[in-house]
């Protein structure tokens, strides 16, 4: 072992800078500069990794850095304030003292003494002093847990970390303007936009995240689908109870947006809809769907492709703008009929979202009882699986009615006034065009043209109506 260190590494590490000040990191540093002068070493270089834990693993730049210098050998030691500065976990330490071994390297402690890693004792001393730091983070970890699940059962948020958007740093106050951004992207997303085209005019407005950043679908996605912005608890990604903040959005708002933008068949990848009628077109032939397909002159169109392992017949197609006209005007004449007026009222008294809410709240609630009654083994672990499965399917059905609202949520303010749609149809983007159209139309089917008659036929076009 040296004895004297020449160009030594401070290294300092704390786990988690609450406030972002470095303070503690600088006190480590302070006190390891204070050991090398008290014994004659020379600090050639501190290294540091602040608000990064060693026990989870995440890279540590500063301490890889120092590492490749040790191995360079331009450091001939390592000055630390305890060894849990370095190490908290185990397969760290071993690759550690096969760089020490191989450099002669020293290491010395503030408050911990020096390890000699290239002897067994010093090693094994190591060793233990980092498998408890690693039981102690393991004990810490525990704790903080069960301490977050008891919080979140009892209503309480857990402290926040970075400030969530539509709520001051305290979650304890509305943001006007940041809330009223949330309620309107509830409102699009549910009566049937797309993720990119709502966060794309955002952009184009020029409103930001929190952080003052651009908008992306994954960061919106999440503000909306979290408990938290009406005002409930989320636990390991499930909602556990009613808070004890002011809510933006309603809880039955949550749950539909949960639904929909957590369907497993959605999407978040594929290019924005450039067609309103995508999906619904069928050929007249073969019931094949018909879909986008440009001419060569580009003019927009749909047809029937015929593609190898399908059965489509690939023989008929129509231009896609007198199509989309002819729909359209059906869709806002049909917005005005009774008949579809009684038939939406009727609709939303056998699926109130606030009656679906309230019975997954209850059902959620008796889950918690059961869990309650197994933890005191008032019954068993059978009867407690026997109990629980009905109850989730029950939830699993109400969270599924509550997703298929959304398509009367695109209607949502023009039933009985296809003039108000009619006057801001073209403001709205094609995928909110194609969710008003869906929600009324099921299919439209082109049947073969007639010879003699106009291009485009209206007696060639079967609108079979959902609504």
């Amino acid at each position: 072992m040296s004895l004297v260190v020449e160009s030594a590494a401070v290294y300092a590490r704390i786990s988690k800078d609450r406030y972002g000040t470095g303070q503690t990191v600088a006190r480590q540093v302070a006190e390891c500069r204070a050991y090398a002068e008290a014994h004659g070493y020379s600090v050639a270089e501190v290294y540091v990794d602040n608000d990064i834990s060693a026990y989870r693993g995440k890279p540590r730049p500063d301490y890889s850095r120092m590492c490749e210098d040790l191995k360079a050998s331009t450091r001939d030691g390592v000055i630390t304030f305890h060894l849990d500065r370095l190490h908290r976990n185990m397969i760290e330490l071993e690759r550690f003292i096969i760089l020490i071994e191989a450099t002669g390297a020293d290491v010395r402690t503030v408050s911990g003494g020096d390890y000699d890693l290239s002897t067994s004792d010093g090693r094994a001393m190591a060793r233990v002093v980092s498998a408890f730091a690693r039981k102690e983070s393991e004990d810490k970890s525990r704790r903080i847990k069960s301490q977050k699940h008891e919080q979140a059962r009892q209503g309480r948020r857990n402290p926040p970390g970075n400030r969530g958007y539509g709520y001051n740093k305290d979650h304890t106050e509305i943001v006007p303007a940041e809330a009223a951004v949330i309620r309107e992207a509830a409102d699009r997303i549910l009566a049937g936009e797309a993720l990119r085209s709502l966060c794309n005019d955002l952009n184009d407005r020029g409103v930001h995240t929190a952080k003052g950043a651009a908008w992306a679908m994954t960061s919106m996605s999440r503000i909306l689908t979290a408990g938290r912005v009406s005002g409930q608890v989320e636990h390991l990604g499930e909602i556990v109870a009613l808070g004890d903040w002011p809510a933006i959005l309603t809880p039955a708002q949550t749950t539909r947006l949960r639904a929909v933008l957590r369907d497993p068949a959605r999407r978040l990848n594929r290019s924005p809809r450039t067609y309103p009628l995508s999906g619904l077109v069928r050929c007249g032939l073969c019931g094949a769907s018909m879909g986008a397909r440009p001419t060569a002159n580009r003019s927009r169109r749909y047809a029937c492709n015929n593609q190898p392992g399908n059965q489509s017949c690939g023989h008929m197609s129509t231009l896609a703008e007198p199509l989309e006209s002819f729909i359209i005007a059906a869709v806002w004449f049909r917005l005005d009929t009774p008949d579809l007026e009684r038939h939406m009222v009727e609709s939303a008294e056998d699926t109130d979202a606030d009656a679906l809410q309230r019975q997954i709240e209850d059902d959620r609630a008796q889950l918690e009882s059961l869990a309650a009654l197994y933890g005191t083994r008032e019954i068993t672990v059978t009867e407690w699986l026997a109990a629980r499965k009905p109850i989730e399917a029950r939830m699993a059905d109400a969270t599924r009615h509550m997703g298929r609202l959304t398509q009367s949520s695109a209607l949502d303010g023009y039933v009985g006034n296809g003039r108000l749609l009619r006057d801001n149809w073209d403001s709205f983007s094609v995928p909110r065009q194609h969710a008003i159209i869906s929600a009324l139309v099921d299919h439209v089917t082109v049947r073969p043209a007639v010879k003699g008659r106009p291009r485009f036929d209206p007696e060639r076009i079967e609108v079979c109506w959902r609504a």
